[in-house]
């Protein structure tokens, strides 16, 4: 089976979670991802915990929603669809006029066939989601609505996942799990980046640390950070780092710079998408709207860009119920995947190197290039002759592969080679 359907399956198994900021949606999705990889540890954050600027709200819990009509039908009910219900929504028990009720209710006018995806944190209220045309056919009648809910001290659960290199420093890949029922914006994410980490544990030589974080969006990011000596030992360490966010459909690839756009994330990700899909959309800091708005913050000034294919807010899709398992594919999972992959094999294996002789070295006599002369007979060698004109100490991999116009990964093996006939060596 191939990586992208796995990952797919994952995201249909963990499709029905009622994940918000807290509870046991998040477990439950944690779970999920640790029967994947099971190294991951899972930590309890108490309500009411500094975290910077912000506080750890009380846990969520909900069981049950509904709206009846006077004949006692249920005209919208939580169990069907968890995005009926607004995020946090506060516990009701009553029996409302049509008017009243439409004060309650939310719906994305410009998708009236879509349910909205609505939340309410840090303000205690309660509300129903449906869609415009539902909304806009409700009959005069009485209503009950319910909602059995509970806001508690409980805790924020988040979590992390180590994996150690030859080097203290370290690839940062975060990712969130706090939205119900959305397919791209909200499992792919999550999915994606336990796969990488199965397979980097299973690498048995890995030069830098890989830091795994999964966290409920904003508070969760930064609840980690305020959590110990986390934030230390990242300003110290993270050389580069992504925030996986919506990459699980096909359409195209995006990735949303870092602050000022010029850290080695920056770099490679640019690098690595203009040879698989150089249609990319690159989008400036200011269109930030995940974690990498937290890990790029004044002060804390890590180099962590946003990486999708469909950019969040950019698919009509995005925060509605038409962000379903329809909407993400084998195939644009596995896409997400490889570029991710392609990014942490281009950040191991970057390094400058120096070639050897003075001149063109004479690759024939070492079996490195074709020993009869005719047109077409030397093109497989050019890619070679291009990186030893460019291998002279001061330009790395990626650099030399934007020069040039050749994958990394191509290049790596012709450096194998060249180092193998003594005819070049590697400086840093």
């Amino acid at each position: 089976m191939l990586i992208g359907q796995e990952i797919y399956n994952l995201c249909s198994k963990m499709f029905p979670y009622c994940r918000s900021i807290t509870g046991d949606g998040v477990r439950q999705t944690l779970q999920s991802l640790r029967e994947i990889v099971p190294e991951i540890t899972v930590h309890e954050i108490p309500s009411g915990t500094n975290a910077f600027d912000w506080t750890v709200p009380k846990e969520w819990r909900i069981r049950d929603a509904w709206i009846k009509n006077s004949s006692g039908e249920k005209i919208l009910d939580y169990n069907k669809h968890n995005l009926h219900v607004v995020g946090y929504s506060t516990p009701v028990d009553k029996t409302v006029d049509l008017a009243e009720l439409k004060q309650y209710i939310y719906t994305q006018p410009d998708q009236p066939d879509a349910i909205p995806y609505v939340t309410s944190y840090y303000k205690g209220r309660f509300g129903f989601c449906m869609t415009q045309e539902q909304y806009d056919a409700l009959p005069e009648d009485t209503y009950h609505i319910f909602i059995d809910s509970k806001l508690f001290d409980g805790s924020l659960t988040y979590g992390e996942l180590i994996i150690p290199g030859e080097s203290n420093k370290e690839v940062l890949i975060s990712t969130y799990m706090c939205h119900p029922s959305m397919a791209n914006n909200e499992l792919s994410g999550p999915a994606v980046s336990v796969y990488l980490a199965k397979w980097l544990l299973s690498l048995t030589n890995r030069h830098y640390t890989y830091r795994f974080v999964y966290v409920p969006e904003t508070i969760g990011s930064l609840t980690y950070m305020s959590q110990g000596d986390n934030l230390e030992k990242m300003k110290a360490n993270v050389i580069a780092g992504w925030n996986l966010s919506c990459v699980g459909d096909d359409r195209t690839y995006s990735y949303v710079r870092t602050r000022y756009g010029n850290t080695l994330t920056d770099i490679i990700t640019k690098n690595v998408l203009q040879f698989i899909y150089p249609k990319y959309k690159e989008y400036s800091f200011l269109k930030r709207g995940s974690d990498e708005r937290q890990y790029n913050a004044p002060g804390i000034d890590l180099p962590v860009c946003g990486f999708c294919r469909s950019k969040f807010g950019e698919y009509p899709e995005y925060h509605t119920s038409k962000d379903d398992m329809g909407l993400i594919s084998p195939a644009g999972l596995q896409g997400a995947y490889d570029v991710m992959q392609q990014c942490i094999l281009v950040l191991e294996s970057n390094k400058k190197y120096q070639i050897q002789c003075l001149g063109e070295p004479q690759l024939g006599k070492r079996g490195l290039y074709p020993t009869i002369s005719q047109k077409g007979s030397y093109d497989e060698v050019t890619a070679m002759l291009d990186f030893i004109a460019y291998a002279d100490g001061k330009n790395d991999l990626i650099e030399i592969s934007n020069i040039i116009g050749v994958p990394v990964n191509e290049i790596i093996p012709i450096a194998e080679k060249l180092i193998a006939a003594n005819l070049l060596k590697v400086v840093e």
